[in-house]
């Protein structure tokens, strides 16, 4: 996997890639909301430039995977995400990018368990404060917990 300049804002926009894709796919809630946030001008980068970091990231992902499925290319492994994490040490910058993952795993009102993996993953990394969940994701337990209740009755 390529490594780029710590705290570049190709460094922190990989990590957007990881937390996108971390489910097997980007939905275009994801996509809408990257453009509805200008996630690209937050970071220092141009649309363009945004876009070529998520590529070069599904294709470092493709280059390390040796003829396995996209599905199972997109399951989070603990050394390269150590590594993608690392390249961000600036508590600013990382306060920034987490909000930025938690928007967008948060846009298609599901949290996988992979996406759930990365945004604990960098909580740890990063030493970042553990914070309740954002409402979204309480409010999608129960009522998972509730229809699922309905169903077996």
């Amino acid at each position: 996997m390529r490594s780029y300049p710590r705290n570049s804002p190709q460094a922190a926009s990989r990590i957007l890639a990881l937390a996108m894709l971390a489910d097997g796919h980007q939905c275009p809630s994801e996509l809408a909301l990257l453009e509805r946030l200008e996630v690209h001008a937050q970071l220092g980068l141009s649309r363009t430039e945004l876009h070529a970091v998520v590529h070069t990231f599904c294709e470092d992902l493709m280059a390390a995977s040796s003829g396995m499925c996209w599905a199972d290319l997109s399951q989070v492994r603990s050394d390269p995400l150590r590594q993608v994490l690392g390249e961000v040490d600036d508590p600013a910058l990382q306060c920034r990018v987490m909000e930025l993952c938690i928007s967008l795993v948060e846009a298609d009102r599901f949290l996988a368990d992979t996406e759930s993996i990365v945004l604990a993953a960098a909580m740890l990394q990063w030493g970042l404060p553990r914070q309740s969940p954002p409402p979204f994701f309480s409010q999608s337990r129960d009522l998972r917990l509730e229809s699922a209740g309905q169903s077996a009755a």
